[in-house]
């Protein structure tokens, strides 16, 4: 058994790596970036060592410098994490040459699988099932075309090298087909460096279960499924085990596809078998097809933990000691069911569009695992995925399990930056998915409802009007002394871009009206709290005239100086980013006629592409930035010259 392991990530998988090895008693080794230098896995690690600046180019996809910091500080043996280099097998090469462990599979192993093409014609030849399809070297536009006519639409374009829902596209339409393939070669390019596709057959009503295995480069064993089927964008939201509505015969058709999968390529250590299945009926056994081989741990691995009580890491670490499997397939057991739903920095109001800040305050009830990188006074990045944490939960029943994720979120507190917890928190009560109907389609049907936004109770904007008035503290003296009437005291909130003005009367010391629209509340002191109209004070966060205010769903009010009440007035005729990106494509020219709808530039984000388009028929009269440019939230990229009146 190794003494000291170098993690290769960060966030919240290296601290998970961490965790696991200090319960071992081995001494760990963190790698840091510029950007990561204060972060959570360079504090808990024992040692730590910087390999270079804020992109990932330029520090986690350093390999040379990974392995030296390996060298330099006695570790025996890699850990890569998932995402950066935990599927590049030039980088197990590179660490085994160098005399070092990679905790994972074999560079073959990786090659074997990491091409989705050649994956899937050794997956025939292994005698599992998978999806028709295009798998073919060609990738000229004619002959890819020509494949999706004869599979028939609808039609799944896949980066042959990729993952996470990057360089994907769904075409229902033919006439839609040139536009989308640019779009996934451009998008697979950026991602994995390579843009070739492959074409597959849509299945309707597709859910998405994957098969957790575990090999030691002979044999393999299965831990079960997990069902992913709650999906936005090809991206999972919120992931369960065991699957719902499975059968043992299934499981154990697809347990024993999983098996033999692994041991086609002589796998070693943890994987999953990521499988699409036809969710249009009762499951069936022959209703399931092999989609790709994750070569690494995934993201929802805790889930597979929770009903199963083994610790994956722990696993990785002992076989890749050359330890046996722990566990043979008759001693492995499903134990209830778990849920894990994934927190991210995103706004749900502007399509999902991943956000970053400074994280005033980050908490989650008792009875809950969060998986975390970060802490409160911690930075989102706009170099990084801005996942915050995974929020995972296991009771006896897939009901009790539900009914405690819907508590964890609505109890989990984040200030800040915005977050997708209500989002999170209304998928969780979703009826379909509580009576156990998923398809990777249930949130796009009904993402209006999903990402509807509760509005501010007026007990919420009491509570804000009074923590903006400093009068959420115990009552002095003299609150609420007035001479010849009761004492009234105003502030003006904004919420959600609407001004409000609250008034606070003063009835006593500890005892206040708060007259907000047509709504009063009552505050009241009693036994050493403030109570409004009978209810405990909300908990909140207030920073900077930032006030959070903690409920089911958290409510950002901003206290409006009344010296800067200046309105801004937006012209429409500006085009913004919406997110901090690089300006991958730009045709948008000065002079350009354009119209709405149009497409003028591309932004990327976490590796993910975004449109910009023109909000109305116009001209171009500027074009603010260059292509290749970095820019911030809210940086001027475009101007339209202004209409006529």
């Amino acid at each position: 058994m190794f003494d000291t392991i170098l993690i290769a990530n960060r966030g919240e998988i290296a601290c998970r790596v961490i965790r696991t090895a200090r319960a071992m008693g081995l001494r760990t080794v963190a790698v840091y970036s510029d950007a990561d230098a204060g972060a959570m896995h360079v504090q808990m690690a024992d040692t730590a060592v910087h390999i270079g600046g804020a992109a990932p180019s330029e520090s986690y996809l350093r390999g040379d410098a990974i392995i030296a910091a390996a060298r330099a500080t006695g570790a025996q043996a890699v850990h890569p994490g998932y995402g950066f280099l935990s599927e590049n097998p030039d980088f197990v090469e590179a660490v085994e040459a160098a005399g070092l462990t990679f905790i994972g599979p074999s560079a073959k192993a990786i090659r074997a699988m990491g091409l989705k093409d050649a994956a899937k014609a050794l997956m025939v030849e292994a005698g599992v099932p998978v999806v028709p399809g295009y798998h073919g070297a060609d990738q000229s536009d004619p002959v890819l075309t020509q494949a999706a006519e004869e599979i028939g639409y609808p039609v799944l374009i896949k980066a042959v090298a990729g993952g996470g829902g990057k360089g994907m596209r769904l075409v229902e339409d033919p006439k839609d087909f040139a536009d989308a393939l640019a779009s996934a070669r451009g998008e697979a390019k950026t991602a994995f460096g390579n843009p070739d596709v492959l074409i597959e057959k849509f299945v309707t009503n597709p859910r998405h279960i994957e098969v957790q295995v575990f090999g030691d480069g002979e044999r393999a064993v299965h831990l079960f499924e997990r069902d992913c089927s709650l999906q936005r964008r090809h991206q999972k939201v919120i992931e369960e085990a065991p699957a719902p509505g499975m059968t043992g015969a299934m499981r154990a058709a697809m347990g024993e596809a999983a098996v033999k999968a692994a041991e086609a390529i002589g796998y070693k250590g943890a994987g999953t078998i990521e499988f699409i299945v036809d969710g249009s009926g009762p499951l069936r056994t022959d209703g399931f097809w092999f989609m790709e081989m994750n070569t690494r741990l995934q993201v929802e691995h805790p889930v597979t933990e929770a009903i199963t009580g083994v610790d994956l890491v722990e696993w990785q670490i002992r076989v890749a000691a050359a330890e046996p499997i722990p566990l043979s397939q008759e001693d492995l057991t499903i134990t209830g069911h778990a849920f894990e739903a994934r927190l991210y920095a995103e706004d749900v109001e502007k399509g999902f569009l991943p956000a970053t800040g400074r994280l005033g305050a980050l908490s989650f009830p008792d009875g809950v695992r969060a998986d975390t990188g970060v802490r409160a006074g911690d930075v989102i990045s706009p170099h990084y995925d801005p996942m915050i944490s995974k929020v995972i939960v296991h009771g006896a029943t897939r009901e009790i399990a539900l009914r405690q994720l819907t508590r964890a979120l609505r109890q989990t507190q984040v200030a800040g930056t915005v977050t997708n917890l209500a989002f999170l928190a209304a998928l969780s009560e979703h009826e379909g998915f509580r009576r156990g109907e998923v398809d990777t389609g249930l949130i796009g049907r009904d993402i209006e409802a999903l990402a509807a936004v509760a509005p501010a109770r007026p007990a919420e904007v009491a509570a804000a009007a009074m923590v903006a008035l400093g009068l959420d503290r115990a009552p002095g003296r003299f609150d609420g002394f007035s001479l010849w009437s009761p004492l009234v005291r105003k502030v003006a909130l904004r919420h959600r871009g609407e001004e409000t003005e609250v008034a606070l009367v003063m009835r006593g010391r500890g005892d206040a009206l708060i007259r907000t629209g047509e709504a009063e509340v009552a505050a009241l002191w009693q036994g050493g709290a403030w109570r409004l109209d009978g209810g405990a004070f909300p908990a909140h966060h207030a920073e900077g005239g930032r006030i959070t205010v903690f409920g089911g769903v958290a409510q950002v009010f901003e206290a409006i100086d009344p010296l800067e009440r200046a309105a801004e007035a937006g012209s429409g005729d500006l085009i913004e980013a919406p997110m901090p990106g690089l300006v991958k494509v730009l045709t948008a020219k000065a002079g350009q006629t354009v119209s709405v709808g149009q497409r003028l530039a591309v932004l990327e984000a976490m590796k993910m592409e975004h449109g910009l388009t023109a909000p109305r028929d116009g001209v171009v009269a500027e074009v603010l930035v260059t292509e290749g440019a970095q820019v911030e939230a809210g940086a001027p990229l475009i101007r339209l010259e202004g209409e006529e009146a």
